[in-house]
């Protein structure tokens, strides 16, 4: 069985780890100093991404699914008028 991660994978997350530790690794828009190592290793794999290296596409936010299941609730969640009422 083949491995998830490829060389190129491999290699641009020990640079972005270096680069962490030096103090050098700036975060995408906002430019801030990345300190955490999780941060660190999605920034090398993403890199690594674009580069097109093979690594497997990211795993989906939770958030992103709750969000999904929030959005059908109008038509199955509507309202019911109980009969007392007119």
């Amino acid at each position: 069985m083949a491995g998830r991660y490829g060389k190129k994978a491999q290699s641009n997350v020990r640079k972005a780890m270096h680069e962490r530790k030096r103090g050098t690794l700036k975060s995408g828009r906002s430019g801030k100093k990345v300190t955490s190592r999780k941060q660190a290793i999605a920034i090398g794999l993403s890199e690594a991404r674009r580069a097109g290296g093979k690594v497997p596409a990211p795993k989906k936010s939770a958030s992103r699914k709750q969000s999904r299941s929030k959005s059908g609730r109008s038509g199955s969640m509507a309202r019911k008028q109980s009969p007392g009422r007119k």
